[in-house]
């Protein structure tokens, strides 16, 4: 078995009242592949084998609930120009874009119809920012 355990991707599910507003900013906003339509699960691919997935409360595992306590970071290498295209969209932005010199990020925190929080990260360190690059770099 590989370092990975046989581990192929990793999904991360969000659950909506509404999955309509959902589908429109994963797709069209975000700019995310629909991969799998399950109807009352859809799922996004945000880059390699990582997605995220919405899902209809009655169906789903949870339930949505009113505050979520859980964060999508999506690392890109253009922060600047995500932070540029999103603001000029109906996207709630909870921060302008900024620099965390500890950690080495330019960031910007975002949320989507349902309230869940999405930060848009690009790495500094150029080290750290190949381990997150595409897996032909590696």
């Amino acid at each position: 078995m590989s370092k990975n355990k046989g581990v192929s991707a990793g999904i991360t599910f969000f659950y909506h009242k509404d999955i309509e507003p959902a589908m429109q900013f994963y797709g069209e906003v975000m700019g995310f592949q629909l991969v799998s339509d399950q109807g009352w699960a859809k799922i996004f691919r945000i880059a390699g084998n990582s997605y995220v997935g919405v899902v209809t409360g009655k169906e789903g595992f949870y339930q949505p609930q009113e505050k979520n306590a859980v964060l999508l970071t999506v690392v890109v290498n253009n922060v600047q120009e995500w932070y540029e295209r999103l603001r000029k969209t109906e996207t709630t932005l909870l921060t302008e874009l900024q620099e965390k010199p500890d950690i080495q990020v330019r960031c910007f925190f975002l949320q989507d119809p349902a309230g869940y929080a999405i930060e848009i990260q690009q790495f500094l360190d150029p080290e750290v920012a190949r381990q997150f690059g595409p897996q032909e770099a590696r």
